[in-house]
């Protein structure tokens, strides 16, 4: 049965609310009207000299009392235009708008335009089917083939409109394939609204308040029309409908957009490039997705770039993310996520930042031949090496590292700063724990800095850490430190021929030779538990080496934590700080899209939330604890000293202080020691050194080692932080 219907050539541009929507004593542009670029009053209806200008130009319209401009409209500037239903037309003068090199007058040209509002100075060239949009202020329109809005778009939000069945609404179904863990996308989403609606399912009652408060946030009454910024350019796109776009956004060569939010504006402006078709999404502030993306049911954060042919489907991708060539199904991504490469394809999985998927990357939910609803959970810092391979569910501490491989079981890494690899030689799992700062820690401390300085947000709703000792890797250490010695006891009381022994007992054991930082622990075969579904070993590699970098690192972090704490305000003393901050060590933290609050806090949080009527509050409520994250944070730090050091808080004397802070001012001078080796090796390799034959060759071509401008920046910051750490020992008693 066709769909066309034949309808009177008198009703094109009219009816846009059917009557069962329209409220009494309203007409159908009643919600145009409040959404209008200046009040009604300022338009005025055409003046004959006007119309008979229109006319010579070629203009037809069905009813000219139809078509209203301001008192500085130019009818000149108007040609080969059809205009159907009510169109208001702002300031028209004779100036061209001027593009990048593209220069188009400004005016409505060659255009069929059926019920729009134009701001002024518009240049309107080649749009073949325009409906139902509000077009801001020198704004341009080029070369389009429809773009139309329906009375019932709702621009990407997950919300239904008036009369609509439940089955229209758009749910994201992110971190699983099933659905089971389905959010609503809305305008002003970022990751910690999505993370906390995709983990706490088991909230029935807040799950129902965050379906609630979104459709509540946005009105359903059918009949608003599409809006276009100001200063927005537009061109040669094929088909745009129920698209809301923001100021100062650029869209070139798309193919399809539909049901979509691009929020843009003049210091975030964003841009859509040649070949995407965007559908049922919401853009973030200063994003660009361009070159033939694919996105269908999306939430990119801020400052994304999503590139190349990449696929995101079903979707959020927080701040500052960039993906090129790719696939992405079904994720939830923290901010600061790299994925560069065709063939890398990341499903099922939530990912808390700092991440970096390589060629070859193969993550996916159903590659264990099981159901499709398997999941993968990814700390900060989450780094598959190329051609890697991963069967969920899986889970990852902070900054792991998969050398390459296809993984052949579910694993599940507690340690973190690890490289994992997999001996097929000898069928085995290899963990080395502490890796990171034994052989990698110029990638570190340069990823710590690059995720700073990429932040371009101007704006910054979602709240990230970035530094790579933070409560959530400091606490993932202490976890590690048990494990380290209850394994490490295992493996003695197993040499010695005692098969079973209780935890304690193991640990107690483990600890005596770490503490000892024995070398006896480097003849034991040390063994881990419960981190690959298989019943092949796991074996430990440089057990000692690692808990004696996670101690180190601790006390590093608790060291600059109190000192940054002291130099933020000159009135704090050392003496008032220990007081005002000493407290028992809080062990369980959330990374909550970026944002780390303590279970606690959160908990207490995701009990009032019943009672916050709207996001807003919602994100204030995230602002709060924020704002209190800087003492949270030093409190954790002041605990974890004081816990690693096995000291009271009365015992944090002056003089320890003193003593702690030369120990971390000689453990930042070993980190940029370990910076400088680590970029060493690449200038020092035979591999790396034999495509050149003379020594001024390499020079010209990458440098050397002492001119790497990171290798600079952190010797400049080992000497500051000498610096610092000299005048706060002076400054205490």
């Amino acid at each position: 049965m066709s769909e066309i219907r034949l309808v009177p050539m008198e009703k094109i541009g009219f009816d846009f609310i059917e009557g069962p929507h329209l409220p009494q004593g309203c007409d159908e542009h009643y919600l145009r009207n409040q959404q209008a670029l200046r009040p009604v009053s300022d338009y005025r209806p055409l003046a004959a000299r006007e119309i008979e200008v229109l006319v010579r130009n070629g203009n037809t319209c069905d009813n000219w009392a139809n078509l209203l401009v301001t008192d500085h409209f130019c009818p000149d500037h108007v040609h080969a235009c059809d205009f159907r239903g009510l169109v208001r037309i702002g300031r028209l003068e004779p100036v061209f708008l001027e593009y990048h090199e593209l220069r188009l007058a400004a005016g409505l040209y060659n255009s069929q335009i059926i019920s729009c509002d134009f701001g002024d100075n518009v240049a309107i060239h080649n749009v073949n089917y325009l409906a139902n949009y509000i077009v801001g202020h020198q704004t341009i329109l080029l070369n389009i083939n429809e773009m139309q809005t329906s009375n019932h778009a709702k621009f990407g939000n997950g919300i239904v409109k008036e009369g609509e069945p439940e089955s229209v609404r758009i749910w994201l179904d992110l971190w699983n394939e099933t659905g089971t863990r389905g959010v609503l996308p809305f305008d002003g989403m970022i990751a910690a609204d999505a993370m906390l609606w995709c983990k706490y399912r088991g909230h029935g009652p807040l799950m129902e308040h965050f379906k609630a408060i979104t459709q509540r946030s946005f009105d359903p009454r059918r009949g608003f029309y599409g809006t276009i910024g100001s200063e927005t350019v537009i061109k040669d796109c094929r088909i745009i409908k129920d698209v809301k776009i923001g100021d100062h956004a650029y869209v070139k060569g798309a193919n399809k957009l539909k049901n979509l939010t691009v929020n843009s504006s003049r210091e975030e402006p964003s841009q859509i490039g040649e070949g995407c078709e965007l559908v049922n999404g919401i853009m973030g502030y200063g994003c660009k997705i361009f070159y033939g993306v694919k996105a269908v049911r999306f939430v990119t954060g801020r400052n994304c770039q999503v590139k190349y042919g990449a696929r995101l489907i079903n979707s959020y991708m927080g701040d500052n993310s960039t993906v090129s060539c790719c696939e992405i199904l079904n994720n939830l991504i923290f901010p600061a996520h790299e994925q560069h490469h065709n063939n890398s394809f990341l499903c099922s999985a939530m990912t808390l930042g700092q991440s970096n998927i390589a060629a070859g990357a193969t993550i996916g939910s159903n590659h264990n031949s099981r159901t499709n609803d398997g999941e993968l959970m990814a700390g900060r810092g989450f780094w598959p090496g190329l051609c890697t391979s991963l069967k969920h569910n899986s889970r990852f501490a902070s900054f792991t590292l998969l050398s390459k491989a296809a993984y052949p079981a579910e694993l599940d890494v507690r340690l973190p700063f690890s490289l994992v690899s997999n001996d097929e030689a000898h069928n085995r799992l290899l963990v080395m724990p502490g890796y990171w700062f034994l052989y990698n820690m110029y990638a570190l401390a340069r990823n710590a800095w690059k995720f700073h300085d990429r932040d371009r947000r101007v704006h910054k709703e979602q709240h990230i850490e970035f530094d790579y000792l933070a409560p959530d890797t400091v606490e993932e250490m202490f976890a590690g430190l048990e494990l380290l010695e209850r394994w490490v006891g295992r493996a003695s009381l197993r040499q010695t021929g005692e098969q079973s022994c209780d935890d304690a007992a193991a640990r107690a054991e483990g600890r005596r030779l770490l503490a000892a930082d024995s070398a006896e622990v480097d003849t034991l075969e040390v063994l881990g538990e419960q981190v690959e579904n298989t019943r092949r070993k796991t074996v430990i590699l440089k057990a000692r080496q690692a808990w004696g970098e996670y101690r180190k690192m601790i006390v590093y972090y608790g060291v600059k934590t109190v000192m940054a704490w002291l130099e933020a305000d000159p009135s704090r003393t050392f003496e008032a700080t220990v007081r005002r901050l000493a407290a028992p060590r809080v062990a369980r933290w959330v990374n909550m899209g970026g944002q780390l609050v303590t279970e606690a806090d959160l908990d207490a949080l995701i009990g009032r939330m019943p009672g916050l009527g709207d996001w807003n509050q919602i994100h204030a409520e995230y602002d709060r604890l924020w704002d209190r994250y800087g003492e949270d944070k030093t409190r954790h730090a002041l605990a974890s000293l004081l816990d690693i050091e096995a000291m009271a808080a009365g015992d944090l004397s002056a003089a320890r202080w003193r003593v702690l802070l030369d120990r971390a001012v000689a453990i930042q001078n070993e980190i940029a020691d370990r910076t400088y080796q680590s970029r060493a090796k690449d200038y020092q390799s035979h591999f790396r050194t034999m495509h050149f034959t003379t020594p001024e060759e390499m020079k010209a071509v990458v440098g050397t080692v002492d001119d790497n401008s990171f290798v600079k920046q952190v010797r400049r910051e080992a000497e500051a932080f000498a610096a610092r750490a000299a005048a706060l020992k002076s400054a205490v008693s």
